[in-house]
């Protein structure tokens, strides 16, 4: 009889918790500076990422300096700056990763907490959107792959940069110094050392054509992601 009715306000307990439709005003003011956080965490992360980007401006930027310096000057540096803002890419990859942690949590609670507030005045705590932020804190993870990642940035900004990139390039190929008249001129000025220009060039199609195409990946994958959460509500962040 004593353990019995020991568990039984145990049992209450979880009972009411379990069918609880709304927070206490203590509650929601956690929640508010849990927001305020987040919000915080993000505007962090997403001033790393423009500096990342910053660096790769200007790395190209002193690329291009040197390689139309003067008549003379070799198209290489625009060749080799593509191996940092690679390394760019990849680092800003990465924080994007991070970034997108506290950005999914910040708009999880703009849409599943404020927006309903707002709108209606009922948190509809039965969706269960509580219980999906809190499974984010208790085991944290990424909400995107890597792959995701890169796509994302490359689409945002990198592929401009890679572009630009590419026909300063080409631009040193064939008018700088002098105009060239013939296919083999153009060849002639890419090659770099043992490297014929042929597999210099090639190197260079599919240097743009997959990061293109990893954009365009990226692009039809977060399309597709917008469609499904626009039929039916997400049961997961990011």
């Amino acid at each position: 009889m004593t353990a019995s009715a020991s568990t039984a306000p145990a049992r209450e307990a979880r009972r009411g918790t379990e069918e609880r439709l709304t927070l206490t005003s203590s509650e929601i003011t956690a929640l508010a500076h849990l927001y305020r956080g987040e919000v915080y965490r993000s505007t962090i992360w997403r001033t790393r990422l423009d500096t990342t980007t910053n660096w790769a401006v200007v790395t190209l930027g002193v690329a291009l300096s040197i390689s139309y310096s003067s008549r003379e000057a070799s198209p290489l540096p625009l060749v080799l700056v593509g191996v940092l803002i690679l390394l760019f890419l990849m680092l800003e990859a990465r924080r994007y990763r991070y970034f997108n942690v506290w950005r999914a949590r910040a708009r999880w609670m703009e849409t599943h907490f404020y927006a309903p507030m707002l709108y209606d005045g009922d948190l509809h705590m039965e969706d269960e959107w509580q219980k999906v932020l809190s499974e984010d804190y208790l085991r944290p993870r990424y909400h995107v792959s890597m792959f995701v990642a890169l796509g994302r940035r490359i689409r945002r900004n990198y592929l401009w940069i890679l572009l630009i990139q590419s026909l300063a390039y080409g631009g040193k190929l064939v008018v700088h110094p002098t105009s060239v008249e013939s296919w083999a001129q153009v060849v002639a000025r890419a090659d770099v050392g043992p490297l014929p220009g042929e597999v210099v060039i090639g190197i260079g199609v599919i240097y743009v054509v997959s990061w293109a195409g990893i954009a365009l990946w990226s692009y039809r994958h977060d399309a597709a992601l917008a469609e499904r959460r626009g039929k039916k509500s997400s049961s997961s962040m990011g």
